[in-house]
Order: C-alpha cells, then structure tokens, then sequence
C-alpha cells in the first residue's frame, strides 16, 4: 500500500458522507489508497452516518477507529500509527478532494523521488455565499490556500495546511509525529500550529518541502458560524500555538515571534486603510482584528 489517508472527524455527521463519496469516486481507482477514519470522540451521529455509508459503499478500504484523547493531534497520530501506506495523506472531515486527487498524489511521488513532504491546494466552499468582509488575508483563518500558480518548493519557511498534506510515513514516525502539546481545538479553546512545527522539523533536517495546485480540495465554510468569537478563536489560536513553540526553543525566540507580531499588526492597520481608499471599507477591520486576536493568543 503506497498511500493512507487519514481523516480526523469532530462532530461533522452533516458533511462525512460527501468527504467519503469524493475518495471513493477517485480516478486512481479504490486500490491506490486506505482511508482511515478517525472519530475524537464526536456527540453527534458521525459513526452512524459513517456505518450507513460504509453499507452502501462496500469496495476499498475505509477504516472507523475511534480517538478519546480531544485535539486533532492526538486523532491525526492514532490514525498515522494505524496507516499501512508508504505515505500518509491528512484530509479534513469536511472537505471534498477534487476526481483526481490520488492520481496527482501519486504523480508527484513518481515526479518527485526526494520528497518527502509536500501539500497543495485548498479552495473554501463558502455556504451560503463569501462574506464581503473577507478578503485574502483572512481567509487564511477558514482554510484557504493557494500558495503558488505552479507546483514549486515553498520558501521563505512556508508549508502546507493540515489539512492537505502528505508526508512520508517513516520519516513522520522517526520525528514523532504532531506535537500533542499542539492539540488544535479542544471544546472551545484552540492551541493550533502543529503543522507548522512538523514542518519545521523536516526542513531543520535539511529536506524540501513542495506545493502543488494540482493536488486540491474544497473545503467547506458555513458563513453562519463566521462570528466574531469563532474568528478570535482561530486567531488567538494561531497566537497561543507559537507561543507554545517558540518558547519551547528559547525565551528569545518567543521575544522574537512577539515583535513579529506587533510588526504584522502594524501592517494590518495599514492594509486596513489601503481597503477604505479602495471603497471596500467592510475588509478593514477584520484584518486588523485578525492581528490584534493572534497576539492576544501570543500574550496570554
């Protein structure tokens, strides 16, 4: 088995089944991966939608285990310790992976002999409509993702998203996989960033991480829960997981990513008038609140 991919699921019984329908009608056919379902201890009816689906799907390999430990990280790591794929594919439990996504997976291992990690595209499905308040910069905190036109190394320390990424197996257990320290979202609190440090550490040991457009999902947005306190939340998030990692390292690095901080709010209020000089004045504060919330998460 050459590919597994691993999908975390909290509570999402309302989009599983069409996460499940755009693997199983996969160009690559159902012998070309496994998918692991991992349930962190959802109170909705995910597994039985899942059981429902899974009687009227019957081919390929689509495996239910269950996670206790809350946090994306643990789910992720129960799922990679389960995978038998030479790779490991992470996908979110309310995205929809476009015909050929195994199929450019594959191409880009076959293209790509050093690689080792790589990650691609993610195009937010807003319902019902995108808010006119968002714009690039925020857009980010809901998942969207286009790094580059072409595939191409990321630079300047950039990586992929959790949740469309693929990364080597044995290389993902010989550094220990995501941080538990970096959950991601447990109830309402969120500590986020361990994607950035698994990727961190890949390229501390000198290897190249890639993007490719061509490897693409869809990822859903339900504009009615884009509310000021789901936005901080993700925000601040982003703030208390670099707080986590830059102090693991150095209280000089956390100096560091602090100045950082205030640096990009400062940018923030700027590109906020910049979006009232261009009549679109709805776009403003929200990139300014993204930066205030984010330090918030970093400060506190």
């Amino acid at each position: 088995m050459q590919l597994s991919i691993v999908i975390c699921s909290y509570n999402r019984a309302s989009y599983i089944s069409d996460a499940l329908n755009s693997l199983y009608l996969q160009t690559a056919g159902l012998n070309a991966f496994e998918a692991i379902i991992v349930d962190n201890n959802s109170t909705d009816n995910t597994a039985e939608v899942f059981s429902h689906w899974r009687g009227a799907h019957t081919n390929g390999s689509f495996t239910y285990i269950t996670e206790k430990n809350q946090g994306a990280s643990f789910a992720r790591n129960t799922g990679a310790a389960a995978a038998k794929g030479q790779w490991l594919c992470f996908m979110d439990d309310d995205a929809v992976a476009t015909p050929n996504y195994v199929e450019n997976i594959l191409k880009h291992i076959q293209n790509k002999p050093d690689a080792v990690g790589f990650g691609g595209r993610i195009i937010p499905k807003y319902i019902p409509a995108e808010p006119r308040w968002m714009s690039y910069y925020v857009s980010s905190l809901v998942g969207n993702f286009d790094y580059a036109p072409n595939a191409c190394a990321f630079e300047n320390g950039k990586y992929p998203l959790e949740s469309n990424m693929i990364v080597k197996k044995d290389l993902y257990d010989a550094i220990g996989g995501f941080n538990t320290a970096l959950p991601g979202v447990i109830g309402t609190l969120r500590i986020g960033g361990e994607g950035k440090e698994l990727f961190y550490k890949i390229l501390a040991l000198g290897h190249t991480i890639y993007y490719d457009p061509e490897i693409c999902v869809h990822h859903v947005v339900e504009v009615k829960k884009l509310t000021s306190e789901y936005m901080y939340r993700v925000a601040s998030g982003i703030g208390r997981g670099e707080k986590t990692r830059t102090k693991a390292i150095s209280n000089a690095a956390y100096l560091k990513k602090i100045i950082e901080y205030i640096f990009k709010l400062g940018a923030s209020v700027i590109l906020g008038i910049k979006y009232c000089l261009q009549a679109t004045p709805a776009k403003a504060w929200p990139v300014i609140q993204f930066r205030i919330d984010a330090l918030k998460g970093l400060l506190g």
